[in-house]
């Protein structure tokens, strides 16, 4: 089903029986810049049934006409307002990579209006969009999908004049006490991963329960991937988004 949300495609996948109310919201990824492809809705379609969730999909607009400031409290909105039919508990979000991003940043804006969702849970997030981590430095000379001068055009786009360390454009920056359950996937050869650790240390020092699924040898949004390692980060997920043990 396909509806208008706020002047956005809005697409819901589920069961049309069903009594759950659980709700996930999930922002696809593509450097701001691409549109949702095959492999991002693989991976709503695989949740949607195992976990028996309704899992919303907002095309949110590209840059230059989307930007954070415009895309990011809009999503908060409607996480805030499923929140409010369903229970916070029932709520969560995903996202992969500039999706992650714009994922924590919601989050971080309902938490500062006293929102805790059921679960936030990230794919290779973009958490510091300065990309001046000197960790990154190693990685990215065996990178083969990300490279920061292509990341850092997109980045200027999308951040629109912003500040980089603003928790809307770059969510690494952002408090993160009274955040809801925190869940990271992530590739130790993925250019992402030294943030990522620094967010999971953070979150951990806030007092935010945080799962940390750190893969030897994994490359950017390895979960997508058709791949065994990627098959078990889908087995997880299923596991955290569906309630289970």
């Amino acid at each position: 089903m396909v509806e208008q949300d706020g002047g956005w495609p809005l697409y819901e996948v589920g069961r049309i029986s069903g009594s759950t109310e659980r709700r996930i919201v999930y922002l696809h990824g593509g450097a701001w810049i691409n549109q949702i492809s095959p492999l991002h809705w693989q991976l709503v379609l695989k949740l949607a049934a195992e976990t028996g969730s309704r899992i919303l999909v907002p095309i949110y607009p590209l840059v230059p006409q989307g930007t954070a400031v415009s895309v990011v409290p809009q999503v908060a909105d409607l996480l805030r307002r499923l929140a409010s039919a369903h229970g916070a508990g029932k709520v969560s979000v995903l996202g992969d990579s500039a999706g992650g991003q714009i994922a924590l940043s919601a989050a971080l804006l309902l938490r500062d209006l006293g929102v805790a969702l059921a679960q936030t849970v990230l794919i290779s997030p973009a958490l510091d969009l300065s990309l001046l981590n000197p960790a990154i430095d190693a990685l990215e000379s065996n990178e083969k999908w990300l490279v920061r001068p292509g990341l850092r055009a997109a980045a200027d786009l999308w951040r629109d004049g912003l500040r980089l360390d603003d928790p809307i454009v770059s969510p690494l920056f952002g408090q993160m006490a009274g955040l809801g359950p925190l869940t990271v996937f992530v590739g130790t050869r993925d250019i992402t991963d030294p943030d990522c650790e620094l967010l999971v240390s953070k979150a951990r020092a806030a007092g935010v329960h945080t799962e940390f699924h750190q893969a030897p040898g994994m490359v950017h949004v390895y979960p997508l991937l058709p791949i065994p390692e990627g098959r078990a980060a889908r087995r997880t997920m299923v596991r955290l988004l569906g309630g289970g043990p």
